[in-house]
């Protein structure tokens, strides 16, 4: 063990760490939480924004408890990942039913909530009630690799057991909630995944990685992430001026969003037309219009890219096989929450028109 390492790391974070961020040195273990949840896979110069909208519109957990979703997913629209937004819900009405309204005050309970793991335990209880839990999130997995040169793959039984206990020897037990905001601000502004500032680091002499010349390559991971591709495409169905929606409740990208009329094909469309088997089963013989087809749009998630266009058909009756669907004015989708795949061509002209009837 390298004992220096947890002293230079606090004399740096005193003396040069001036990354600010608007819940920092926060101990309020609402506004803590909301905050980590908030940058789970999402930048901080993004999340910034959010969190004070949030604040705002949600100033304790019981505000947030007694919200509606469809608020609460409205302002949540853009961040993506809404599996967050759903345990967020699910989180502040545990806390208001089980808790009256109090935050937990110890790592087993919190860690026991909706839509927390380890890492956001930690983060809590340390910041909000000072106990000695370490954080471990992918920063500081980085910095220990390298300061440490280990190559055993991080994403192995083995590996997680070793990066948590090293996380936790290196803890500051007596300041825990300061020596791991440190050591996450300490991995965002000097080891970096790309071009570290190992000439700025305080770690540097006895730094393995900076030693042996693999600061690049470090942490290892055995599994590389398998991507998928998928295509959507978007029929908008219009009467009247009026849209057809439909929120999305499958377990899958998306859910509790709204969307229009969704085909996904197996592989990306040549030619879209009226005669698409999907589009005359949904029309089902009654009159209707292709009035437009967009531009290409693309979407790159983490584990899968969306492809996609979206087609605009005008209806002269309401169509049975949408039952299912809500029928909303336009004017009105500003009130819904819709992934960012489609806001994006929400906000942009169309592109593309052509004309057809059956």
């Amino acid at each position: 063990m390298k004992p220096d390492f947890t002293r230079r790391l606090l004399q740096w974070n005193k003396s040069s760490n001036n990354r600010a961020m608007p819940w920092k040195g926060e101990k309020d273990p609402y506004k803590i939480w909301l905050s980590e949840i908030i940058l789970q896979q999402t930048r901080v110069e993004q999340g910034w924004s959010y969190y004070e909208k949030f604040i705002a519109a949600f100033p304790t957990i019981m505000h947030l408890a007694k919200a509606s979703e469809e608020k609460v997913f409205k302002m949540w629209e853009g961040l993506g990942y809404y599996s967050r937004c759903k345990n967020l819900i699910a989180t502040a009405r545990k806390i208001a039913s089980d808790y009256k309204g109090k935050f937990p005050d110890t790592y087993d309970e919190i860690i026991a909530l909706p839509g927390i793991g380890p890492y956001t335990a930690s983060a809590i209880s340390s910041f909000a009630f000072n106990a000695p839990h370490a954080v471990l999130d992918g920063n500081v997995q980085r910095i220990i690799a390298r300061y440490f040169g280990i190559t055993t793959p991080v994403d192995t039984t083995e590996g997680k057991k070793l990066y948590q206990n090293l996380a936790q020897s290196l803890l500051h037990r007596d300041e825990p909630g300061i020596y791991n905001q440190a050591i996450m601000d300490f991995g965002a502004v000097i080891c970096k995944p790309q071009n570290p500032l190992c000439q700025d680091c305080v770690q540097q002499k006895e730094c393995e990685g900076f030693r042996q010349n693999i600061v690049t390559q470090l942490p290892i991971k055995q599994k590389a992430i398998i991507r998928k591709e998928r295509w959507f495409y978007y029929f908008i169905i219009e009467y009247k001026g009026k849209w057809y929606i439909k929120q999305r409740t499958a377990k899958d990208i998306w859910e509790n969003l709204f969307e229009f009329v969704l085909y996904e094909s197996p592989a990306a469309m040549d030619n879209i037309s009226l005669k698409l088997p999907f589009l005359k089963k949904l029309v089902n013989g009654r009159p209707c219009q292709l009035e437009s087809i967009s531009r290409p749009y693309r979407q790159q998630l983490t584990h899968q890219t969306i492809h996609g266009r979206f087609v605009k058909i005008q209806v002269g009756e309401t169509l049975p096989t949408l039952s299912d669907f809500l029928l909303i004015d336009k004017k009105q989708l500003s009130k819904y929450a819709f992934p960012r795949f489609i806001t994006t061509f929400l906000g942009e002209p169309v592109s593309l028109k052509s004309e057809s009837e059956v």
